[in-house]
C-alpha cells in the first residue's frame, strides 16, 4: 500500500479496513513522508508513504498472524534483554520495533528509567522501526533528559538511520555504531561532590 500524495494532501489508507483518510500532511514537505499525518490522526504504522498503515479502530485490533506465540513474528516480545552495566542500562531490542511490539519496549525503557543512570537502546537486532517505536524512543528520551540522564542508541540499521534523519530526530539522540562504543562514548553526567570533598 502507498499514500496517494495530491498537491498539498495525502491520503491514508487502512490495510486492514480499507478506511481512508485526507488531510495535510505539516512539517515534513517530502510526500513519502507520512508520520506526522499518521501521529496526528492516532494512526499506526510505518512512517514512510509504503505501508503498512492502519486505521485507530484496527490500530487496536490484535495483528491478523498465523502462531499464537508472544510478539508474532517480531521476536521475543521485542526486547531482547535489560542488562545493568556500572552505571549505565541497556536495552536490547529486537524484531521490528511497531505497534504489535510497542509494549515489551516501552516497559523496558520504564525499567531502564526507574534504575537511574544513562541509558543505550541496543538496536543492532532491529530493522524497522515505525511512528509507535519513534513515538517511545522520544518518550523515553525526554524522560531521560528530566532526571539529568541522557538516553543513546545504538547499532542503528542504515533503514533506522533513514527514518530518524528524515524525521529530523537524527540530532535528537547521542548515536553510536555499536554498544561497546556507546558506553564507553556517552556522555554522563559529572558525580556530586561527597560531604568530605571527594567525588561519589
Amino acid at each position: 500500500m502507498t499514500v496517494v500524495p495530491d498537491d498539498q494532501l495525502m491520503t491514508l489508507i487502512c490495510d486492514t479496513c480499507g478506511a481512508s483518510l485526507t488531510a495535510t500532511a505539516c512539517v515534513l514537505p517530502d510526500a513519502e513522508v507520512v508520520w506526522t499525518l499518521v501521529s496526528e490522526h492516532g494512526w499506526s504504522g510505518s512512517p514512510f508513504a509504503t505501508g503498512p498503515h492502519r486505521c485507530p479502530h484496527c490500530s487496536l485490533l490484535p495483528p491478523a498472524r498465523s502462531g499464537h506465540s508472544s510478539g508474532g513474528g517480531h521476536g521475543p516480545g521485542g526486547v531482547l534483554g535489560i542488562d545493568h552495566l556500572d552505571d549505565a542500562t541497556v536495552v536490547t531490542a529486537t524484531g521490528d520495533i511497531d505497534l504489535d511490539t510497542g509494549d515489551a519496549l516501552r516497559a523496558a525503557l520504564r525499567e531502564a528509567a526507574d534504575a537511574s543512570g544513562p541509558v543505550v537502546v541496543d538496536l543492532s537486532r532491529v530493522h524497522v522501526i515505525d511512528s509507535t517505536g519513534l513515538g517511545l524512543l522520544v518518550r523515553a528520551h525526554l524522560d531521560a533528559r528530566e532526571r539529568g540522564a541522557t538516553l543513546c542508541l545504538a547499532a542503528p540499521s542504515r533503514f533506522i538511520r533513514t527514518v530518524l534523519h528524515t524525521m529530523r530526530l537524527d540530532g535528537v539522540f547521542p548515536t553510536y555504531d555499536s554498544r561497546d562504543d556507546a558506553l564507553a562514548r556517552m556522555p554522563r553526567p559529572l558525580s556530586a561532590p561527597s560531604v568530605n570533598g571527594t567525588r561519589s
